[in-house]
Parts: C-alpha cells; sequence; structure tokens
C-alpha cells in the first residue's frame, strides 16, 4: 500500500522536476530579450540623455565659432580701412592733448598701399555762421572727391545748414578764441588736427567767414597742388611792427634775426601741418612772451616754421586784403563795393614768384566780405570767378 503512495510521490515530483527543467531551459532566452530589451532602453535614454545634455552646448559652440568667424566679414578694427576712413563724425569727445596726439601719427612708408586722392581742407575759423556759404555752395559743387570742410566756430553755436550743404555736420569741437592771443593759434592748432586725421588730406587752408574764393575749385586745386611751397607769409620786419613785438626772453629758441611776421591766413602741407601741431619746443615761448601788442597769430606759424622749413615755404599768403586803410584791422567791403572793375582791380595787380616763375595769378582768396555782399557775389560769380 505504501509503494503507491511513494510512487504518487515520487510520481509527484518527477512532473515538477520535469516543469523545472523546462522552465531553466527556457529562461536563457527570455533572459537574453529582456536584457537585450532593457540594453536598448537604457542605450536610447542614455543617448537621449546625452543629446539634452550636449545640445545647449553644441549652440553655444556654433555661436562661439559663428562669433570667431564674423571678423572675416566684418571690420574689427584690424582692417586698412579702419585707419584710412575718415570720421563720420567730427565732434568726437577727445581734449587737445589727446586730439594733438592722435593727429601726430605719421606713416614711414611714403608710397600708400591703397589707391588715395589727395584732398585740400578748407577750415574756417569762425565766430558764429558763414553767411557766404551760399557762394561756398557754388564754389564746391561737383568736387566732392577732392576737398573737405572744417569749421571751428565759438562752442556755443550750433550750426543749422541743411543736409544738402556742405557745411553740414563739418564743426569740429571748439573753445573760445580771443583776437590776438595763443587762443587764437589753438583753435588753428586744433582745425589742422581735425583735418589731419582724414588721411587723404594733403594741402590745408585756413580761411575766415569773410573770405571767399577768387577763382573756380579746378584752377585753385590745380595751383595748389602743383606748387613745390606752401603758401605762408613770413618775412623779417624792422618796425616796431615786426622786430619791435620781439621780447628778448624768447631766446635761445628764438632769436632776434628768426624773428619773422606774416599774414594769419595760410596753405600749408601734411608735412607742415604735422609739424604745427606735435610743436612742443617754441609754443610756450610764443605762448608766455607773445601777447599784445605781439599779436601771436601774426608771428608763431611764420617764425616756427621758417626756423624748420625755410624751403618749403613761399613767403607770401594766398589770400587778398586791403590794408591800405590803415588801423588793426583791413578794410571791409560791403554790398556798394561789388562790382566787376573793384575785381579787375584785384587780378590786375597781382605779380609774383610761382614755383620759382613770374606769375599773375597770386591771390586764390579774397577777404573782408560783409554779408551784404553776398547778392551781388552770386550774381558775378559766373562771370568774374567762372563758378
Amino acid at each position: 500500500m505504501m509503494q503507491p503512495r511513494v510512487v504518487a510521490m515520487e510520481e509527484g515530483k518527477e512532473p515538477i522536476s520535469a516543469n523545472k527543467t523546462n522552465l531553466f531551459r527556457a529562461l536563457p532566452s527570455r533572459l537574453l530579450v529582456f536584457c537585450l530589451l532593457f540594453l536598448g532602453v537604457g542605450v536610447g535614454l542614455s543617448i537621449i540623455s546625452m543629446y539634452s545634455v550636449r545640445f545647449p552646448m553644441v549652440q553655444q559652440l556654433a555661436t562661439k565659432a559663428t562669433s570667431a568667424a564674423q571678423p572675416l566679414f566684418q571690420d574689427d578694427g584690424t582692417t586698412i580701412g579702419n585707419f584710412i576712413r575718415p570720421p563720420s563724425n567730427l565732434m568726437h569727445n577727445m581734449n587737445d592733448t589727446e586730439l594733438l596726439w592722435r593727429a601726430s601719427f605719421v606713416p614711414q612708408i611714403k608710397d600708400y598701399p591703397f589707391k588715395r586722392v589727395p584732398k585740400i581742407a578748407f577750415m574756417f575759423l569762425t565766430k558764429g555762421p558763414l553767411p557766404l556759404a551760399p557762394l561756398w555752395d557754388r564754389f564746391f559743387k561737383g568736387h566732392e572727391e577732392l576737398y573737405s570742410i572744417y569749421v571751428h566756430a565759438l562752442p556755443s553755436y550750433t550750426a543749422g545748414y541743411p543736409p544738402s550743404s556742405p557745411f553740414y555736420g563739418r564743426q569740429i569741437p571748439s573753445q573760445m578764441v580771443e583776437w590776438g592771443r595763443m587762443s587764437m593759434c589753438e583753435a588753428e592748432r586744433r582745425l589742422l588736427a581735425n583735418a589731419l586725421l582724414d588721411i587723404s588730406n594733403e594741402w590745408f587752408i585756413l580761411l575766415s567767414e569773410s573770405c571767399i574764393p577768387l577763382h573756380n575749385f579746378s584752377i585753385i586745386y590745380r595751383y595748389i597742388s602743383r606748387s613745390r611751397h606752401s603758401f605762408m607769409g613770413s618775412f623779417d620786419e624792422p618796425g616796431p611792427y615786426g622786430r619791435g613785438r620781439y621780447n628778448p626772453h624768447m631766446q635761445p629758441e628764438v632769436t632776434l634775426s628768426q624773428w619773422r611776421k606774416g599774414s594769419q591766413w595760410f596753405e600749408v602741407n601734411r608735412k607742415l601741418a604735422i609739424d604745427i601741431v606735435v610743436d612742443t619746443t617754441y609754443y610756450p615761448k610764443f605762448k608766455q612772451f607773445c601777447r599784445p601788442a605781439c599779436y601771436v597769430d601774426e608771428h608763431y606759424f611764420p617764425t616756427m616754421l621758417t626756423i624748420q622749413s625755410p624751403h618749403l615755404l613761399a613767403n607770401r599768403t594766398l589770400t587778398w586784403t586791403d590794408w591800405s586803410r590803415g588801423g588793426a584791422h583791413p578794410a571791409t567791403f560791403g554790398k556798394a563795393d561789388i562790382t566787376e572793375g573793384f575785381f579787375k582791380k584785384i587780378f590786375e595787380g597781382q605779380v609774383c614768384l610761382y614755383n620759382g616763375q613770374p606769375s599773375t595769378v597770386c591771390y586764390l582768396f579774397a577777404r573782408k566780405f560783409a554779408p551784404s555782399a553776398l547778392d551781388p557775389l552770386l550774381g558775378l560769380a559766373s562771370k568774374v570767378f567762372r563758378y
């Protein structure tokens, strides 16, 4: 009786053992599938996680790469254009010390590595408005590539020229100016320094609000550009208004025999313009020892340039002025004075040397003309001045 139970028990065991054996046989394949599935999910999650973390970094790297590549397409200050492009806005924030230092930069290689068209810098020293601007507008028209304009007015003055005017936006930072004192020469140096910032400016002409051009632009440009000399009046006058203004305290930098006098209104080339703005030798002497009745604007530049570069000076001015009436100021001409005969006398009375040869064209500009002279000047311009 026991045997069947044992058998039953044994038989009962036998099916269990068989099932376990089958289960263990099936487990490896299922486990492998499960592991592979788990591994696949894990890898997928890892990849997603990795890209979710790295993508912002990739974006940042791409942004940095784009930023690093920008100098190839934008002017970052290292291209030649950054050095030769004239200032787009003349109203900078430099003080005089900074301005003169910046203007003193001089290329040591004479040949320019770009196409340079030499320009004339027309520098106007004025208290405020330019009443004869419409006449100058006609003079400048059509020659925009050959000139630059700079206006030094009182600091409180704000110009109102229309955008179509060549004087629009051409006012430079200025300071107060007193007639006959060093502040006048400082204003002139300020004009020169601002004009020197444009590498294309080769010749520099100082003018006042009462000056007019006596010839058309083409004649004046050709006359100045072909001259071997700059036009700075410089002569030794033995009388009280020449040597009589000399102060012995200016020695040893300036001796009596070196003392010169000349017109305030000049034209200089780029080399002489730089010499003027970099001067620290003569400037202190003239500022301290040339005060009214020594009028520094008549002596400082003529004396300094005669000492340094006498061979570059024509020793005459290009601006006609009538001193025949006497006094500290020249004659002023108004509406009633403006006739063809008036200018005929100016043109016929000219005799001078130009590049060592006699010439009857000596003055390119004239002064002083009152605002009332504008209308008759405009009426005569095409016939008399050819502009």
